[in-house]
């Protein structure tokens, strides 16, 4: 196991290692140090003298994390839950689960708030986390099983696995390690991934309740669109969607309450830009678009095509017809002979010899 107490950026030798040279993933407890410690990027001072473009051209590759209300629903129900949950012993916490369509920043938000539990957990240790993993950050891959899944979970920590360990080795030995390590926050991402409708599926569901019970952590899933997805439904989804709540990434409104965040994150972003010609509060003006530039281009109208010459001649009985005035009920019935305007619109149609087998039967 990779003791929790290295600090980031240490080489074998101990000397330090540039976060260019080597990058390790947020899925590994190094890499997870190495992103709470990095400072985030932030905005130049408005008396600080110009960036380079390449300088700019990173600061913006990187960018800066707006706080959305999103962010900070997310914060304050897993701050929640992990206070009701820190005397409870006997049976799973209350967890969180995390939703919203593709691209609307559920791994972001899931992120910050971890790094934020994180320097919280080191502020209450004196702004040190020595010996203790207090947050735990698992990416479900593709097709997972539950050896898959509970390989994840020891790979975060450095557990030693093998290949002839059966799953119900590699879960005791997670769950011992996790315990030991004082791990009171887990991320579980792409949770949209598992299926419990298949074999797999399900034993993989089955995994994740046997860890929320014997790991004393808070539970937090993230995946797109999960309540449309059979990953919460039946009996196994229901096991794990009866203790925890939701939280709905999604569009921002405009106004929610007295606040307005749509606007507010329009303002935070042009805040947060480093251009030489830009002064905050002036943005371009909008361009002028034609109305068709507007439409979706499936939804494009057709050309009309051009009637057809018995089309035309369809047409202009029919619009005569019922351009005629209504008949009035009161007076008699009138015999139905062509006018002679009628005569010159009405084309001549030529006899035709009717079969005698098509010809109407005579009444008896």
């Amino acid at each position: 196991m990779v003791s929790p107490g290295a600090q980031s950026g240490d080489g074998p030798s101990g000397e330090g290692v540039d976060a260019t040279e080597q990058s390790r993933p947020v899925t590994t407890w190094q890499g997870w140090q190495d992103f709470v410690a990095a400072a985030p990027p932030a905005p130049p001072e408005p008396d600080a003298p110009p960036r380079s473009r390449e300088e700019r051209l990173a600061y913006h590759s990187a960018f800066v994390t707006v706080r959305t209300p999103t962010i900070d629903t997310l914060a304050k129900n897993i701050r929640t839950l992990m206070i009701l949950g820190r005397h409870q012993h006997t049976t799973a916490r209350p967890s969180l689960i995390v939703t919203g369509p593709a691209a609307a920043g559920k791994t972001t938000a899931l992120l910050h708030v971890g790094r934020a539990c994180h320097l919280a957990e080191a502020a209450r240790r004196d702004g040190s986390t020595q010996g203790r993993v207090p947050v735990g950050y698992v990416l479900v891959p593709p097709g997972a099983t539950a050896k898959t899944l509970a390989g994840e979970f020891a790979r975060y920590l450095g557990v030693p696995v093998t290949t002839r360990m059966t799953r119900a080795q590699i879960t005791e030995a997670v769950c011992h390690t996790y315990d030991r390590a004082g791990v009171r926050l887990v991320l579980i991402d792409e949770i949209h991934r598992l299926n419990p409708r298949t074999t797999t599926g399900a034993e993989t569901a089955d995994l994740l309740k046997d860890l929320t019970e014997r790991i004393g952590a808070t539970f937090v899933y993230a995946g797109i669109d999960v309540t449309a997805t059979p990953l919460f439904g039946g009996v196994r989804g229901a096991q794990l969607a009866g203790r925890a709540s939701l939280v709905e990434c999604g569009a921002f409104p405009a106004r929610l309450g007295t606040r307005e965040p749509f606007k507010e994150l329009i303002a935070g972003v042009e805040a947060a830009l480093d251009l030489h010609a830009h002064h905050a509060g002036t943005p371009p003006p909008p361009r002028r678009l034609s109305s068709s530039a507007h439409r979706r281009p499936d939804r494009q109208p057709h050309p009309p095509h051009p009637p057809s010459r018995d089309h035309r001649d369809r047409g202009r009985h029919r619009t005569h017809h019922q351009n005629q005035p209504r008949p009035d009920p009161h007076r008699p019935p009138r015999r139905n002979t062509p006018t002679p305007q009628h005569r010159h619109r009405v084309p001549h149609t030529p006899a035709i010899d009717t079969p005698r087998a098509l010809q109407p039967c005579k009444t008896l």
